[in-house]
């Protein structure tokens, strides 16, 4: 065992998250390197500081459920063919023979015991979930991660796009609104800060302008004067994307009755 795979150890020693086998062999290293104890320390007292009064908190439903299929997601390590590693020259005869006896052991032992590299990602993502969901900000924080709004999801895809683009508007009373889009991703997302909140008979509308006609995308508010608001539907190369105050839920006739406080043009990229 090296200093690597002591310290990964040392987490699950200290949440006494150890398999049995893992947690001999951690011992035995421990007693062989007493200069390695330092991990075993940190840990001990990271683990120490973020349970330190902190309340029980039960996990939302989901988080249990979606870690879990995450856990279930992850890929073993190929095998490794001991033939084709080999120097010397075997004979195709011996080396068929030994390819498939390597496959048959490899198939036993997968039916018997978890290999390490699996259970060191069993591990790891639970010792994380546990660690998360024993504090107090835990639950929420997985639960945030694991179940991100759909806009962004969707501004995270556009940034990421080889043709990503954006465009930033100031508005007459202070506020900020910024465009994000992508031609290959189809979508558009508006990013502003400062909106002021509306009546509760009113909401924002987004609108694409295409050709001088406008196509609603959905309504949206503001929370604390900020939002991510994806827009419905796709976008195209040369659409406007609008904003205008309407009803409540949206224009009843389909079209603007008010003018735009944005309006940003995108291009080609």
């Amino acid at each position: 065992m090296n200093e690597q795979e002591f310290a990964e150890l040392a987490a699950g020693y200290v949440l006494s998250a150890l398999s049995p086998d893992d947690e001999t062999a951690f011992e035995t290293a421990r007693r062989q390197h007493p200069e390695w104890e330092h991990h075993v320390t940190t840990d001990a007292a990271t683990a120490a500081l973020l349970a330190d009064d902190v309340a029980d908190v039960a996990p939302p439903p989901g988080v249990r459920a979606a870690l879990l299929a995450q856990i279930a997601a992850q890929g073993e390590p190929g095998d490794v063919d001991p033939v084709s590693s080999a120097s010397g020259t075997t004979p195709p005869e011996r080396s068929a023979a030994l390819r498939s006896d390597h496959r048959d052991a490899a198939a036993e032992t997968e039916t018997t015991a978890p290999r390490r590299w699996g259970a060191r990602v069993w591990f790891a993502l639970a010792a994380s979930f546990a660690i998360l969901v024993g504090v107090g900000w835990g639950a929420a924080f997985v639960s945030q991660q694991l179940n991100a709004p759909a806009s962004v999801v969707a501004l995270n895809e556009i940034e990421a796009a080889p043709d990503a683009q954006a465009e930033t508007v100031n508005l007459s009373d202070g506020a900020v609104a910024t465009a994000h889009w992508s031609e290959s991703v189809g979508k558009a997302v508006l990013v502003t800060d400062g909106l002021p909140a509306l009546a509760d008979d009113q909401s924002y509308e987004l609108w694409f302008v295409r050709d001088g006609a406008p196509i609603s995308a959905g309504v949206f508010a503001t929370a604390d004067g900020s939002t991510t608001a994806l827009l419905d539907g796709s976008m195209e190369p040369g659409d406007v994307i609008a904003v205008t105050v309407e009803a409540a839920g949206g224009s009843p006739t389909g079209q603007p009755t008010s003018d735009p406080i944005v309006a940003i043009a995108t291009q080609d990229s």
